[in-house]
């Protein structure tokens, strides 16, 4: 890779490749550009090796622009959203790669409401980025740069007001938790202390040595489901390394996936809030019943977490999350939250009596298959028309590639922004009818190829 990958809402690439120092400047100067110069900015990052190179790059460019700088040091994506409001800065800068490998890193932008800027917002930025903009200021003017020692309370304090934590204490709840040497040890520890759990951490040191690849799959959760077994869990938490999202496995060790992650928070908050949710359209159908079971609103948004909270403000909406395991609950943030989940769960178990295993068993069931085809973008649009003549009596959404719904079940199709492929991603209620619809989408995409 010699490019970094840049959207509207971020940036990513390989360190000492397509990323390095003055391209981390160039890039958050261009979004500070946008803002004049003046304010404040909150920097933080997920405790990858390449992490602080690249936060004293941000900070000092920042500060050149005018800027003072608050910085962080290693903090989760949904701290960093709370800090920019806590301290009424202008905006913010997460030095993240999410769950990439740990030759990667990237750059969330946050704006001054706390949230990962819009998609309109990050156009302007990727303009300016491509501009030759000099945003530097004369010396009496450049910003002051302070270190933030006190990091996680408002965050904190904002989850467990969420939750019954009298409640949760009485259980006396054995949580392990996964942080795998990312950010979410953090906080992690103080609110699971808090909830009166008993408990363990791998990984608690957030240096970027990852034990395993660090997006918390099945796959990559072997190892961690017989620890579960092992220590006698009653819950294991599984963050990505800047912990916005959570992948759950439960008390038999059985990895129950991010999907159920926000039905299961979703279902909770539902129950004793109901009102409009918004999911993205690639998360399951899980949210929709649930949603239904309560009198409540299912919207869908286009896939990203920018897109999912635009229309949860537009719609004031009570809840709303992508199936990544990203919870989003607005009296915290708008923002994905692992923590929120933990909280959640652990909320959902001590109310109802159940086991995790339990309360995924009283969800609706549904399966997920994924594939992804080489497809030129030229050719997707009589993809996309010959989809609509076999599928006939679907309902079509075009919000974001092209989604087809039936009563029990539906398949989106979306065209990667960086690839020539496009993804197919379907849900129905056995394993055999999702994938049956995948591989139509599949076999039309290779006859056109």
């Amino acid at each position: 890779m010699s490019e970094p990958i840049i959207s509207v809402s971020g940036l990513r690439g390989i360190v000492g490749q397509s990323l390095d120092p003055i391209l981390a400047i160039k890039y958050c100067t261009a979004y500070l550009s946008l803002l004049g110069h003046s304010g404040t900015v909150v920097v933080t990052r997920d405790g990858r090796t390449s992490g602080a190179m690249l936060a004293q790059a941000i900070c000092s460019g920042a500060a050149a622009a005018g800027f003072d700088v608050l910085y962080a040091d290693v903090a989760a994506t949904p701290t960093t959203g709370v800090l920019v409001r806590q301290h009424k800065a202008v905006a913010g800068f997460q030095i993240s790669a999410s769950h990439n490998p740990p030759e990667y890193n990237g750059i969330k932008l946050f704006g001054s409401d706390g949230r990962v800027i819009p998609a309109n917002q990050g156009e302007q930025v990727i303009t300016a980025y491509r501009s030759t903009m000099e945003p530097w200021v004369p010396f009496e003017k450049i910003g002051k740069i302070r270190r933030l020692e006190e990091t996680t309370d408002r965050h904190l304090e904002l989850v467990l007001s969420t939750v019954n934590r009298e409640a949760i204490a009485q259980k006396h709840f054995k949580v392990l938790l996964d942080s795998n040497h990312g950010a979410g040890s953090v906080m992690g520890r103080r609110l699971l202390e808090q909830l009166g759990c008993e408990y363990e951490i791998t990984g608690d040191q957030p240096d970027g040595h990852f034990r395993h690849p660090p997006e918390p799959t099945q796959t990559n959760l072997q190892a961690v489901a017989q620890s579960a077994l092992s220590y006698g869990a009653d819950v294991v938490f599984c963050q990505d390394p800047d912990a916005d999202r959570l992948a759950v496995i439960d008390e038999k060790g059985h990895y129950i996936g991010e999907e159920y992650t926000l039905a299961i928070t979703a279902n909770r908050a539902l129950s004793l809030n109901p009102g409009p949710m918004v999911i993205n359209c690639s998360s399951s159908r899980m949210s929709a019943d649930i949603a239904e079971h309560y009198g409540s609103e299912l919207h869908l948004s286009a896939v990203g977490e920018a897109n999912v909270t635009d229309r949860m403000i537009q719609l004031s909406a009570t809840y709303g999350g992508e199936g990544n395991g990203g919870p989003i609950d607005p009296r915290v943030g708008y923002v994905r939250d692992s923590f929120v989940g933990m909280a959640q769960i652990l909320d959902a178990m001590a109310a109802s009596g159940k086991s995790i295993s339990e309360l995924v068993a009283d969800l609706p069931s549904y399966q997920i298959h994924k594939t992804t085809v080489a497809i030129q973008r030229a050719q997707i649009p009589e993809l996309f028309t010959q989809l609509k003549a076999t599928f006939p009596t679907a309902t079509l959404n075009s919000m974001d590639g092209l989604r087809l719904d039936w009563p029990d079940k539906w398949m989106l199709v979306r065209p990667s922004n960086t690839e020539p492929i496009v993804r197919a991603i379907s849900e129905a209620k056995t394993q055999e009818e999702a994938q049956s619809l995948c591989d139509t989408a599949s076999q039309l995409a290779e006859r056109l190829a």
